[in-house]
């Protein structure tokens, strides 16, 4: 989606009209109906989530917030602030996908007008934003037509019961509000009207835009692509280059830890910190880092959070305190990849708890950890074991090589049971 996204437009381009605010809603309704019919709510609805495709038709991005809730409605105050809903800003009020039409009228508003409707002045005190989006009554200027005001009345409504796309026809309620009369939804779907912003071609909202197209040519230089080469390819919707994805992954690493960072060096200037001598300042060789649930206790019968580092050669678990920081100065316990005997290939249960990670010592006492993240526990299994498969191969290695130059090692460890590893990994895990 090399086109950018609608907050970046909205900041080139300035305000849009209704015209083409029309042609953005219409496609953005198609994207929430789609997941609605799925009971999916999606929680993050604004411009910034909003990407255009190099020709100017717009996908909905960033599902990390969306919630299934088929079974069980979410109550969680989630989302960006101007732009949630009063019922989840309610603390304790489930709701579904009524969230998401309040959103929605905000969206509109501020491509119409810069700023969401709850921003007066610009404030950027979230307190503030929050209690005007639970008490006033948006202000809608003449210049605005009597049918985007009614839609937009309709949409910010705080009463659920009375809001459009929540009446229980869903997103048919909205599509058929006077704003959009005239639209053939179907011709919308197979996206057959023209966008009114067609994104430059060569320039897309990112650094170093202009190095996108050539950057991979050391790497390809001589390399002839056949038909059968192609028709690997043919059903994919998208290729991306590896370096370019380490790029964009990279920048957003650096983007979502600069907070963390501030506050790391905060800690680390504390006169009388403990922390420094634990604390290294630059590159380490953590592969991964995270918050685990280990099980502990006098008979491994509870599970005590912790902060989990894994490196070439050892797993690093330390303490959280209360405040669930974490605590660098004492108790942190070693676990040497030579003293690990076995990991379990597949997820065990233990304690009534699905997805534990068993981590069996050579004194054969096990070591369970667990995440309530699925994904993230899944990520944590395999770095774990590619990690292990790597540190016995080294030492295979090592092994072999003291046989070449010392001969047979009356003390050291047999080679019939090292096997490569599954993948060749840096000390970054790459």
């Amino acid at each position: 989606m090399n086109g950018g996204d609608l907050h970046y437009h909205l900041s080139q381009h300035g305000v849009f009209s209704e015209r083409e605010v029309r042609f953005y809603a219409a496609e953005v309704i198609l994207g929430l109906e789609h997941m609605h019919n799925r009971y999916v709510v999606y929680r993050d609805l604004k411009p910034a989530n909003i990407l255009l495709d190099e020709n100017g038709h717009v996908r909905i991005s960033d599902l990390g917030l969306a919630c299934d809730f088929s079974k069980k409605k979410p109550h969680a105050s989630v989302g960006t602030h101007g732009y949630m809903a009063p019922e989840v800003l309610s603390k304790g009020t489930p709701y579904d996908s009524s969230a998401d039409w309040f959103s929605f009228g905000c969206m509109l508003y501020k491509l119409l007008k810069g700023h969401s409707p709850f921003r007066q002045h610009r404030t950027k005190d979230k307190h503030e934003i929050d209690r005007m989006t639970m008490t006033m009554n948006v202000e809608l200027p003449d210049s605005m037509s009597s049918e985007m005001k009614t839609l937009l009345e309709a949409l910010l409504c705080r009463n659920v019961e009375d809001r459009v796309g929540c009446m229980g026809r869903g997103a048919i309620e909205v599509k058929e509000h006077p704003f959009f009369r005239g639209i053939d939804w179907t011709q919308v779907y197979l996206q057959k009207y023209q966008p009114p912003l067609i994104p430059p071609r060569g320039e897309v909202n990112a650094a170093d835009a202009f190095d996108i197209g050539s950057f991979d040519e050391e790497d390809t230089k001589g390399i002839k692509l056949t038909e059968a080469d192609q028709d690997l390819y043919r059903n994919f919707p998208l290729l991306v280059s590896e370096r370019w994805q380490q790029e964009v992954a990279e920048t957003v690493f650096d983007a979502i830890n600069a907070d963390t960072d501030k506050l790391e060096l905060k800690r680390k200037q504390k006169p009388g910190s403990d922390s420094s001598y634990y604390q290294q300042d630059g590159p380490t060789d953590c592969i991964v880092e995270g918050e685990v649930l280990k099980l502990g206790g006098p008979f491994l019968q509870a599970w005590q959070k912790k902060h989990l580092k894994l490196y070439p050669n050892r797993l690093e678990f330390y303490h959280k305190n209360r405040d669930g920081q974490i605590v660098y100065g004492k108790g942190v316990e070693l676990v040497s990849m030579l003293d690990i005997k076995d990991i379990y290939q597949d997820f065990q249960k233990f304690n009534k708890t699905e997805n534990c990670i068993v981590i069996v010592l050579k004194t054969d006492t096990k070591l369970i950890i667990t995440s309530p993240d699925k994904v993230l526990i899944t990520q944590w299994k395999d770095e774990i074991i590619n990690g292990h498969k790597t540190s016995l191969q080294i030492m295979s290695n090592m092994t072999s090589k003291g046989f070449k130059i010392y001969g047979a090692l009356t003390n050291s460890p047999s080679t019939e049971n090292f096997k490569p590893p599954l993948e060749h990994r840096n000390s970054n895990g790459s």
